[in-house]
């Protein structure tokens, strides 16, 4: 059983020996020396030294964060998202402290709907603020599509409003920096927490949440399973939020939202120096437009040398969890394919329902023929397929199979 308040073992003038005989009171089958010597440990806490490391005042944001992010290197990994959620939850003057809890709230929700009940019983303070009503949508959310952290909720948001990548920058203007005479304003602190808190009820808000992911869904991306980059998923959301800000009509938001989240994933956009890459990428969108430079990233990257040569190079493997394989079973879903060999089983269905991946040339037949592992199992030759019929096909190869089918077929 737990002790409920283990301050009191710190007053001075706390009776040990009462505690410890009401404790093994309550508890049978326990030792008094063994509570004795347990909670003597716990009073010893004061005696433990704390090590603090001073640091000059004139000192940058960036340096700061820099000294942070080593120094807890070496426990637990802690990122520039962790020092932003710390540096909005110290500042109490422009309801930071709230701010930072509807953001750790409407991510938990986001992975445990019934989270809810939890925080309108135990915490009645933001339970009466105005951000509580504004995430309470997701306590009847059962779509897992976009699952995101803390962290991708930051991104998000700091991106889309302030226009830059560098979630240090967002530590910098939180703390007043300005950029252009490298001082310190309160102005520009009050002002960078109002806009982040515009930005996080934009992310938040159940309007634009849905439809993004409905947008998401009707491009065939139906399961997590086929979205393997969660920075892809977040810029994209970028994307949509930075265009509904621009007015654009909600037809080509669908259509430029769609756009960017295929090419993302075609060419890996996000895999690699993501901050860097999200960086450049909003600063362009923000200066020259969607349709401009959409337009000729895709034609510097996507070129015939891409679908001729790099596409056909990057085929080659056998993980299931390659985005060019997702990319396909994606499009079959949009398209309304069927099943291989399915009459009325689509894609979709076996994809929702966690079909199986199958071979199109039976992986025992390949066997036979003396091909390995590294050659039978390539995306090339993966289907889904529904198990009867893969059970049918058994060993044979494609050229029985099929005239097998031929046959059936002749016959009516």
């Amino acid at each position: 059983m737990w002790i409920p308040d283990i301050s009191e073992l710190f007053q001075p003038g706390f009776s040990f020996i009462k505690l410890v005989n009401e404790y093994v009171g309550k508890n049978q089958g326990l030792e008094s020396d063994l509570v004795f010597h347990r909670l003597e440990a716990l009073k010893n806490i004061v005696n433990k030294q704390i090590g603090m490391i001073e640091l000059d005042p004139d000192l940058d944001i960036e340096t700061v964060t820099e000294i942070f992010i080593r120094i807890n290197s070496e426990g637990v990994v802690l990122s520039q998202a962790d020092f932003v959620m710390s540096k909005i939850a110290s500042n109490e003057v422009y309801s930071g402290n709230l701010l930072r809890k509807c953001i750790d709230y409407f991510c938990h929700m986001a992975i445990t709907p019934d989270f809810f009940n939890h925080i309108k019983e135990v915490d009645n303070e933001f339970a009466n603020t105005p951000f509580f009503p504004k995430i309470s949508w997701l306590k009847d959310e059962m779509d897992d599509l976009y699952d995101h952290s803390y962290t991708d909720l930051l991104r998000v948001a700091f991106t889309s409003e302030f226009n830059r990548g560098k979630l240090s920058d967002l530590v910098a203007l939180l703390s007043g920096r300005n950029f252009e005479t490298r001082t310190y304003e309160e102005e520009i602190a009050k002002n960078s927490f109002a806009t982040l808190e515009k930005a996080v009820l934009n992310f938040i808000n159940e309007n634009n949440f849905k439809k993004f992911i409905m947008i998401i869904r009707s491009a065939g991306f139906i399961t997590p399973s086929l979205i393997r980059s969660q920075n892809t998923l977040n810029f994209t959301y970028i994307v949509y939020l930075k265009l509904r800000e621009l007015n654009y009509n909600p037809a080509e938001i669908e259509k430029y939202v769609k756009r960017w989240f295929v090419f993302s994933i075609l060419n890996g956009r996000y895999s690699g120096s993501a901050e860097s890459n999200i960086d450049n990428d909003i600063k362009k969108i923000a200066t020259h437009g969607i349709e401009t430079y959409l337009a000729s990233v895709e034609a510097a990257e996507l070129s015939d040398g891409f679908w001729n040569v790099a596409l056909v190079q990057n085929l080659e493997t056998s993980a299931t969890f390659s985005p060019y394989f997702n990319l396909f079973c994606a499009s079959q879903v949009k398209f309304n394919d069927k099943g291989f060999l399915s009459k009325d089983i689509t894609v979709k269905n076996l994809i929702e329902l966690m079909g199986d991946v199958h071979h199109i040339f039976p992986k025992e037949y390949l066997k036979k023929l003396g091909h390995k592992r590294s050659s039978y199992n390539q995306i090339a030759n993966y289907v889904y397929m529904q198990s009867e019929i893969n059970i049918k096909i058994g060993y044979k190869s494609p050229r029985v199979y099929l005239n097998e089918i031929l046959e059936q077929v002749n016959g009516g």
